[in-house]
């Protein structure tokens, strides 16, 4: 339920950090257009592309018309803005791979249905196509200065370093002010981006200004950064995608549900629906002795993993977690265990090697546990789990039945140790 303006909204929310105009407000009390730019240089956005998609979801709640611009000849570019070294060149036939992939990760965050504004696509190769460069030169160059551009927050770290900066990453944001400009004339007064876009955003506006005599406005929102400074989206075995090709359900889960409690708040504010109160709620009792960890980190997960997967892939991701849980009954099929494989250690053994051996044997063979009395003990203490059912005598042998899917067994020892045997059958 909408009960105040949509500037509140974005603030109480964190999403402003900066306008160009204190007239955008009042502005905002009438439907516009607002874009923001994506520029195809993977074939899937990731969860700190999110806030962005989430920024325009919130004006299409709001009655405004969400833009979108695939940047199909920019991405041919690379913008340089918070990079601290020159993209590489994509060619043109992955860049219009790429710009067919990412529009598909807006189909669940944004309306489609009709009973919003309808969001709007615009891939810019479509207006620069047709310019030549000495053109573009005459009609956009010339309202430039040198030492403006230079003085850009983008342009001089990068000037200053040791890597440099290329003319072609130079010529950037007039390709991005040329982007506003004829967006402006087709009805988009209002660009948007992160804080670091704030210098291609003001150029826009300026080339607008100069052009048309207009006034145009511009929004930035705070980057996506966790409390200890590193960007969101980002894990160590590389960017937390948007696409399931890309990275499943359960994995996009498990990185939300494993965030620092300190960081949860900032991220339901700004990455899901939940009514403020809930959320002011759910910070209350983060603070209080009864408090169960990691309550908020599965709210938050389980509200991103619905809108970014739908309700089926929480599902998937929910069975999955539930399947990769020790010492617990889950529910373990071989989708299951292909899901939590990259979870937990796992080693591959043959199959005459696995096949009647003894829980006590497997597991040191396994690597689980170091010894065979180690083994013992841990059935005695009740503490072994055979595919998550409790192993209670030293003399359980493993037999072709308990193979998940022909091709898996799951030791566990304990509620926080597994060991995925991968069974190679040899074919004759």
């Amino acid at each position: 339920m909408v009960k105040h303006g949509l500037m509140d909204c974005l603030k109480e929310r964190g999403f402003v950090e900066a306008i160009t105009s204190p007239d955008l407000e009042e502005r905002l009390n009438s439907p516009l257009k607002a874009y923001i730019g994506f520029d195809p240089t993977a074939d899937s956005l990731h969860l700190g592309n999110f806030v962005c998609m989430q920024l325009l979801a919130w004006f299409q709640r709001y009655g405004h018309t969400p833009v979108i611009v695939l940047g199909g000849a920019t991405g041919k570019i690379g913008d340089p803005s918070g990079k601290s070294k020159e993209r590489p060149l994509l060619d043109a036939q992955t860049i219009a791979y790429n710009t067919a992939q990412i529009r598909k990760n807006f189909e669940r965050v944004l309306d489609f249905s009709g009973k919003l504004p309808m969001p709007i696509f615009y891939n810019n190769e479509e207006w620069f196509e047709g310019i030549s460069f000495i053109d573009f030169l005459r009609e956009v160059g010339k309202h430039f200065r040198i030492g403006t551009m230079l003085a850009k927050e983008s342009v001089r770290s990068r000037v200053q370093s040791e890597e440099g900066m290329s003319f072609t990453e130079f010529s950037y944001q007039l390709l991005q002010a040329y982007d506003f400009y004829h967006l402006f004339q087709r009805e988009v007064p209002l660009q948007m981006g992160g804080s670091d876009q704030w210098g291609n955003i003001t150029a826009g506006i300026e080339l607008i200004r100069k052009l048309t005599g207009k006034v145009s406005y511009g929004l930035t929102f705070p980057l996506l950064v966790r409390s200890d400074g590193k960007k969101f989206g980002k894990s160590e075995e590389g960017a937390i995608w948007l696409s399931e090709e890309k990275l499943s359900a359960y994995e996009f889960y498990q990185y939300l549900v494993r965030i620092p409690d300190e960081d949860i708040i900032p991220l339901m504010k700004r990455l899901t629906f939940m009514e403020m109160e809930e959320i002011r709620l759910m910070e209350r009792s983060m603070s209080q002795s009864s408090y169960e960890p990691n309550t908020a980190q599965k709210k938050l997960a389980e509200e991103l993993t619905r809108q970014v997967h739908g309700q089926e892939g929480l599902e998937k991701a929910l069975k999955a977690t539930r399947g990769a849980g020790p010492g617990v009954l889950g529910e373990l099929d071989e989708t299951v265990i292909e899901q939590i494989a990259l979870d937990i250690p796992n080693v591959e053994m043959e199959f005459q090697e696995v096949i009647q051996s003894k829980f006590t044997d497997l597991a040191v063979k396994s690597g689980l546990l170091s010894s065979k009395g180690e083994a013992i003990r841990l059935i005695q203490n009740q503490g072994a789990y055979l595919n998550h059912q409790k192993v209670n005598h030293s003399t359980v042998s493993i037999q072709e039945a308990d193979l998940i899917g022909g091709k898996f067994v799951l030791l566990g020892a304990g509620k926080k140790k597994q060991m995925l045997i991968r069974v190679k059958k040899d074919i004759f």
